[in-house]
Formats: C-alpha cells, structure tokens, sequence
C-alpha cells in the first residue's frame, strides 16, 4: 500500500486553517502550464470590505493585472483546482511559517514548511481598506513622502503614480524571488543596490526586509547619496546606507543580492560582474541603453532584409544583448528568468533579468553561448569579458 504523503492535501490544509484563523499574509501561485501564455503568477491577499472579510485575486499577466474578490469559502474553492495543477508552485505565507509545495506534471509533489523567527515573520497584510490591491510598502510610509513620491494624504503625488506603482512592483517581486533563492529565514541578506540614484527602490527594500537585511546604495552623484542618507537618519533605517561611486569602480565584499536598475549599456554587464565575484546568490537587473552589440551586428542571411530597418536593427541589438547575458548566466551557473516587472504603459524600460545561483558552471551552456554568438556575428562582450568566457 502507497504511504507516502499527500504533500498537495497538507498543503491545501495549511492554507484553509490560515484563511480559517486569519492569519493569512498572502498567497503566491507560480509556473502556470494553462492555455494562456501570458499569465505569469496568481497573488492572494486578505482584504476587508464592507461587506466582511474577502481574499483578494491578482492574476498578473505580462501587460496587465486582473482583480477579483471572493469571501473565504469561495475563495477557497475557487483555489482548491488550481494548486498543483493550474499552478505548478505555490508559497504560503502566514506571521510564524511559511510553506512551499513544489509539483511536477507527473503529480509527484514536495512540501516544506519553515518556521518564522519573530523578527523575520513579514508584516500583517494592510486590509483595512474597501479596496481590491494592497501594498507592501505602506502608501503613508514617511519616506515616501520626504523623496517626492505621495503627498500629505498618502496619495501620490501628480505625476508620481508611475512611479509610486513601479515602487510596490518592486516590493511584490523581489519578495518573491528573495522566496525562489531559498536563503534561511534566520540569515541577515546583505544587498547592494548599484546605480541607485534617488533610492526610490533602495528604500522600498530596506522598508520591506527591515531588521532581516543590510541595504547599501551605491550613487555616482554625491548630492543624491547625501540626501538618501538624510532621509534615512531621519525616518529611523538604519539598516540602509549610500555611498558614492559608479558601478565600474565601487569595491564590493561578499553578498547575498546584487541589484541594478537602468544602468545605461555596459555598466548593466559591470554591475552583474560585481555580483557574480562577490557571491551573490540572487541578481537583479534592468537593462537599458543596449549599445554595445549593435556596432557588432552581422545579419544572417534570413534576417538581412529586415534589419536594413533601423528600428528592427536596435531592437534585435537589445534582444541580442539581453539573450546574451542571461546565456552567460547560466553559464556562471545561475538559473536566469527574464521577463517584465512593470506594464509599458508606466515604462519602456521593464525588462528584467533575475538570476539565481543553483548550479556549478555549465560546460554545455558555453557551447549555447558560442552558437548564439555566431549566429549574429558577436565576437566580444562585456560580461563575457568579465566572466573570462572562453569564446
């Protein structure tokens, strides 16, 4: 007889009894295998309407964010299908555990659950308000409102509502890819943020982890750096520093996460280099300027006639590049996903490139890198430079 455990039953129990006592923080579904291919994760918080409590449903697809409320029971029915099957992976969250049930196509399964430290446990959701979207960065955080971004009220301010939404995109996803990279609950992460510029997501971070990480912002100009640093000191983060230096330069000990978002052309492929010598298990960047490549472009002949067109040619440069870095990655032996983390109506530039250590360097990944190279005529590259690829 078959004793193993029902790994997706426990897990479903774990989630009823958090929904049932209220102590939900929030809900993560990933690795969708539906029909619809830009569906990218399903989140789930508790939100309280003026109707009585309700689960919140986010379906964030690549352009766009779906919104639905159901009352707990619906709620739970409604997730019951989809857990393991819809959803591939799924993260629990409550104040004192959190739980990961990994499935395969085949059915097999794998739970863990980790107890939270006190100090650790992630803030209560904030679903006191008769609306559908919470945040994890507090909207009325002080902070926020001393960089410019929300007024008085908490709202913000005119012009700023991109940003105040690119701000709590941020939040969301690092959460989760900080969950991906596995790192102990107990462990305090050092993250540098290199090219932080005012520190908008500088502070989101540190705001976000608190006690749970060390944040460092890393800002070429020196009156940004001073005026991050005032604006720390005076709302109480004093687990968030800046500094100034440029990526190329800035000396980094060992760390956890490297970030770096909108470094213009190479100095994404500087920042990435930093991270990967100083151990970093997580990287997370934002490319933007991609001119490097496109001096190097060499259009095989089913392409040619189409890149006679400037427009096709910069954008096959920006493909190209980004391609590029997430193959050397993995090479590294980091396991690379490359997607949007904002809508293009907030930004042009929402590319994103995450990359998690999880292996040791791949001998077959050199010859991916090598193929893909050839085949648009690259010979050198920045991060391959770095890294001392063997073309």
């Amino acid at each position: 007889m078959n004793t193993a455990p029902d790994h997706r039953a426990k897990f479903l129990a774990l989630l009823a009894a958090a929904v049932t006592d209220r102590t939900l923080v929030k809900l993560t579904l990933g690795k969708p295998r539906g029909a619809d291919g830009s569906l990218q994760n399903l989140f789930v918080r508790p939100v309280a309407l003026k109707s009585g409590p309700h689960l919140a449903f986010v379906w964030r697809h690549a352009t766009r964010d779906v919104t639905k409320n159901f009352p707990p029971a619906a709620a739970l029915a409604q997730l019951e299908p989809l857990i393991g099957r819809d959803f591939l992976d799924a993260h629990l969250f409550t104040p004192t555990q959190s739980a990961q049930l990994e499935c395969q196509p085949d059915g097999a399964a794998r739970l863990r659950v980790r107890q939270v430290p006190v100090a650790s446990a992630p803030p209560p959701a904030n679903s006191t308000h008769d609306r559908p979207k919470s945040h994890l960065v507090a909207a009325d955080a002080p902070w926020l409102r001393a960089l410019g971004i929300t007024n008085d009220r908490g709202r913000p301010r005119e012009g700023m509502a991109d940003k105040f939404s690119q701000i709590q995109n941020f939040a969301e996803l690092l959460s989760h890819l900080l969950v991906e990279a596995e790192f102990p609950a107990s462990q305090t992460l050092h993250i540098v943020d290199m090219g932080a510029g005012k520190g908008y997501l500088t502070f989101a971070l540190a705001d976000l982890l608190g006690r749970r990480a060390r944040v460092d912002g890393i800002e070429a100009r020196p009156e940004l750096v001073a005026l991050c640093n005032r604006i720390a000191r005076e709302n109480g983060f004093s687990n968030l520093a800046f500094a100034a230096g440029t990526i190329a330069d800035a000396p980094l000990e060992k760390l956890d996460v490297l970030i770096a978002l909108h470094a213009c052309d190479t100095a994404t492929d500087d920042a990435l280099a930093k991270g990967v010598a100083a151990g970093a298990k997580l990287l997370v960047v934002a490319p933007c300027c991609q001119k490097e490549l496109r001096a190097q472009l060499i259009a095989p002949p089913v392409l040619a006639a189409a890149l006679r067109h400037g427009i096709f040619q910069e954008r096959t440069a920006e493909f190209v590049t980004d391609a590029l870095r997430a193959l050397l990655l993995e090479w590294a032996g980091y396991r690379t996903k490359v997607f949007e983390f904002i809508s293009t109506e907030h930004t042009a530039k929402n590319l994103m490139i995450a990359g998690i250590r999880s292996q040791p360097p791949d001998d077959d990944a050199a010859a991916r890198v090598r193929d893909f190279a050839a085949f648009y005529g690259i010979k050198k590259q920045a991060l391959a430079g770095h890294l001392r690829f063997p073309w």
